[in-house]
Formats: C-alpha cells, sequence, structure tokens
C-alpha cells in the first residue's frame, strides 16, 4: 500500500476517536467531572508525545534552531487563528458545559466551532502522514497519544455542543468530517513530503508539535482544571506516564 494511502487510513483512524467520543456524549450522560478528568489524562499523553517523539526526532534531524523556529511558528500560528475564531464564538468549543453560545446567541458560532475544531486536529494528522516517512511504519506512541486525545475532545465538546442546543445532525456531521479531514490532512502530509530532506520534515514537525502544545494549554487543560481543580496534574502526569511507556515499549 503506498505510503500517502496509509497516512490516510491512520489520520482517519486516529480522527475517528471524535466521533466515538461524540457518540459515548450523546447518548450516555457522562458526568463533567469524569469528562474533565479524560481530558487531564489525554493533555498528559500528547505533551509526552510531543516532547519525546516529535520535538525530539525534530532535534536530531534539523537541528535545534530550525527545530525552534517551526515550534515557535506552529505555536504563533495556532494562537492567532485561535483568537480570530474565538471572536466567532469558537472559544469553549471544547468545554463540555453551557459555555459554547447557541446560534441563536452568537451568529456564525456554529461554523466557528466546526473550524476551529478543524485547526484542532489537523496538526495531528501531519504527524502522523510524516512519521511513515521514515519506512518503519506509523509512530505507534503518536497514534496512540492522538487517539487517546481525540476521545475526551469529542467528548467534552459534543456534550457542549448537545448542552446548547445543536442538533445530532450538527454534531455528528461535525466530528464525521474532522475525521474525514484528519485522514485527508496526514494523506497530504505524506504525499506532500515525500522526498523531502531532513531538515524540512523536522521543521514541518516541530512546526506541528508547536501548535498542538498551544492547543493543549488553550484548550483541553482549561476545561480539564475547571471540574478536576488541584487533581489535574496529577491525573495529567499519570497521561504523560502512560505515553512514555508506550513510547519506550
Amino acid at each position: 500500500m503506498p505510503v500517502w494511502l496509509q497516512a490516510g487510513a491512520w489520520g482517519l483512524l486516529a480522527g475517528g476517536a471524535l466521533v466515538i467520543g461524540a457518540l459515548i456524549a450523546w447518548f450516555v450522560a457522562v458526568p463533567r467531572r469524569v469528562v474533565a478528568s479524560v481530558m487531564a489524562f489525554g493533555a498528559g499523553v500528547l505533551i509526552s508525545a510531543l516532547s519525546f517523539d516529535l520535538m525530539d526526532e525534530a532535534e536530531r534531524a534539523g537541528g535545534l534552531p530550525a527545530t525552534a523556529l517551526g515550534f515557535l511558528v506552529g505555536a504563533v500560528v495556532y494562537v492567532a487563528a485561535n483568537v480570530l475564531l474565538a471572536r466567532y464564538g469558537a472559544a469553549h468549543r471544547k468545554r463540555s458545559g453551557d459555555q459554547q453560545p447557541s446560534e441563536q446567541e452568537q451568529a456564525g458560532s456554529g461554523a466557528a466551532i466546526a473550524i476551529g475544531a478543524l485547526l484542532d486536529g489537523v496538526p495531528e494528522s501531519v504527524v502522523l502522514g510524516v512519521s511513515l516517512l521514515a519506512g518503519e511504519g506509523v509512530g505507534l506512541s503518536v497514534l496512540a497519544a492522538i487517539f487517546i486525545s481525540n476521545l475526551p475532545e469529542g467528548l467534552s465538546s459534543a456534550s457542549g455542543m448537545k448542552r446548547s442546543g445543536r442538533s445530532a445532525r450538527y454534531v455528528f456531521g461535525v466530528w464525521t468530517a474532522i475525521a474525514v479531514a484528519s485522514g485527508i490532512a496526514g494523506m497530504l502530509g505524506a504525499a506532500s513530503l515525500d522526498g523531502a530532506s531532513p531538515e524540512v520534515i523536522a521543521v514541518i514537525t516541530a512546526l506541528a508539535a508547536g501548535a498542538i502544545l498551544a492547543m493543549v494549554a488553550d484548550t483541553m487543560i482549561p476545561e480539564a482544571f475547571e471540574r478536576t481543580h488541584l487533581y489535574t496534574g496529577l491525573i495529567a502526569t499519570a497521561g504523560f506516564l502512560a505515553a512514555f511507556a508506550i513510547e519506550r515499549a
């Protein structure tokens, strides 16, 4: 199977966790503290993955200056896009409570939330596609980290969408579209960077890592801390350790 097609399949699988989370939130009344705890765990998992897989590999391949530049650019681009989307109602897109505005409260917020969800998922999928270019198969620790973190993202955000009065068609339409877009992003990442120099791949990997870390800090940790408070750090530490153990195994 061509590498770009493999990347698309793995991206779709990772994005599918969002749909699973949305299904759970729609049909099961999951306590918000449980949602927040899983979100904290997922945040720790992602931080571990981008530390020991993405940034470490990027620095080894492209050197510290290129890696640092890509990392900072990724964070700046993500934050700038996130600030813009927040003005249209997407600031609380991962919140499970009543923070998300309805379309009646803020026109256009539905589209902004959908675009924000896409913004959150694309960097992760690109990383999956790039991880296949080394010829050693998909990075299992990165795949596990993205899947584990996507589950509470879909669960929490879909719960908030339901509370704000969004329809089932909207909720599942958004997450299905994001899952498909994740597959396409992984496919495009592998296809466009196949044959690229190690330095270029390092910069792209670091850029995605910067965007992911900014996403964790801006959207996942606030939702986790709102309900788990002083236990957030401990739960995130458990997620970090779990991902580290997977990477070392």
